[in-house]
């Protein structure tokens, strides 16, 4: 079946189901997603799961939206009391879908993350073809893997996946559906040309080294592993200064009471900032003299890396999912084992140590991301994945 029928024009409307509403990685790749939609004058319809920053970026794109608890999966909820919470959240979901359904008569379903399985369930068991845009790697439990890859086979044809690292992952479990990969792109002019302007906010001399890191707070994006590099750095680059951007979801928030407690015992309290959530992400990363992504967990594709390549910025990733598709290594940036702080410390002394070799890096990672990484090439792939008129049922 094709993903986009020629009995689209009865409606011309499609369900988007979206697993948070804050400005991070998937919320970023959706609002590159729906213009694809749009300029083939089809009428989107977003549902979030919580309001947030998106709904202003939907109000810009004129894509009308709706707030729902969509029974997202997330760790916290693997329990029994857990499980029972998220059934009863995807039975009022579903019903909600149905009422929608009802009005707006949709041609397809697109949910973005593996978090949202209520739009896979939903479309199946009301004959609307469904697309899966696939960001993460799941790791475990294998009953949650297994069930993940089951919806995969059972509701989608071609899921979508962010990197050749999400779609090795999940294809070993899948029986039908085959993995296509498309690489995210975003618009980086933004980026080339943002002013710096923290070293002003935090009071720092021009001279001043900025080692910074953008993600969510949570156990797999390495903020601990940031925190041990930074303290065996910090002496012999006394003109280093690291910054931390990100907040946590609200089950994870003592794990950003820990990430505060840590940087005071390890006596880092004037050496790190902790920024929290931020918009001027572009002025950031035209302050940093380096980037860091120390993921200790598989990172599907992380799109801030492309972010800080687009900046001029040089990267120091561990070698964790979609990050080696991304970085060229001795090229535009250094990757390093997971874990490996020795090496990831190692890296960035490289780094501080020489300007010429950052700024090399630098202009080799901004060519690299509007080579490989860019919105046109990303939105073309996508718009000719959704309009192939591949008979398959």
């Amino acid at each position: 079946m094709a993903y986009i029928s020629e009995s689209m024009a009865k409606s011309r409307n499609v369900l988007f189901l979206q697993s948070s509403s804050e400005g991070y990685g998937s919320a970023k790749i959706l609002l590159q997603v729906l213009p694809v939609f749009q300029q083939q004058g089809l009428l989107p319809h977003v549902i979030l799961t919580n309001r947030g920053v998106l709904e202003a970026e939907l109000n810009k794109l004129k894509v009308p939206y709706s707030v729902k608890n969509l029974g997202i999966l997330r760790r916290k909820y693997l329990s029994p009391w857990g499980l029972s919470n998220r059934l009863l959240k995807l039975w009022e979901a579903s019903r909600f879908l149905s009422q929608l359904h009802a009005e707006h008569h949709f041609e397809l379903v697109y949910s973005n993350t593996l978090a949202v399985v209520v739009g896979a369930l939903w479309a199946k068991n009301n004959g609307v073809p469904h697309q899966w845009h696939v960001h993460e790697i799941v790791l475990g439990p294998s009953p949650l893997v297994r069930g993940l890859s089951w919806l995969m086979d059972y509701s989608t044809h071609h899921p979508i996946a962010v990197s050749q690292a999400v779609a090795n992952h999940w294809q070993s479990h899948l029986k039908k559906a085959q993995l296509r990969v498309i690489h995210n792109g975003l618009p980086y002019d933004s980026f080339k040309g943002a002013k710096p302007s923290l070293k002003q906010e935090l009071r720092l001399s021009e001279n001043a080294l900025l080692v910074g890191m953008v993600g969510r707070i949570n156990p797999g994006k390495g903020q601990f592993f940031f925190l041990e590099a930074a303290q065996k750095l910090a002496a012999s680059f006394p003109d280093a200064h690291f910054v931390l951007v990100g907040d946590p979801f609200i089950s994870y928030k003592p794990l950003l009471d820990q990430l505060k407690a840590s940087i005071q015992d390890l006596g880092l309290n004037d050496r790190v900032s902790y920024l929290g959530f931020r918009e001027d992400i572009p002025e950031i990363m035209a302050s940093l003299s380096v980037f860091v992504l120390p993921s200790i967990l598989p990172d599907s594709f992380p799109t801030v890396i492309l972010e800080a390549m687009a900046s001029g910025i040089p990267v120091v990733a561990t070698k964790s999912g979609g990050a080696s598709e991304m970085i060229q290594e001795g090229v535009t940036g250094f990757l390093v084992p997971i874990g490996g702080v020795d090496s990831f410390v190692q890296a960035l002394e490289k780094l501080l140590s020489s300007s010429s070799l950052r700024k090399d890096m630098g202009e080799a990672g901004q060519a690299r991301v509007h080579q490989e990484f860019g919105l046109e090439a990303f939105q073309a792939k996508l718009s000719t994945h959704l309009w192939s008129q591949q008979k398959k049922k």
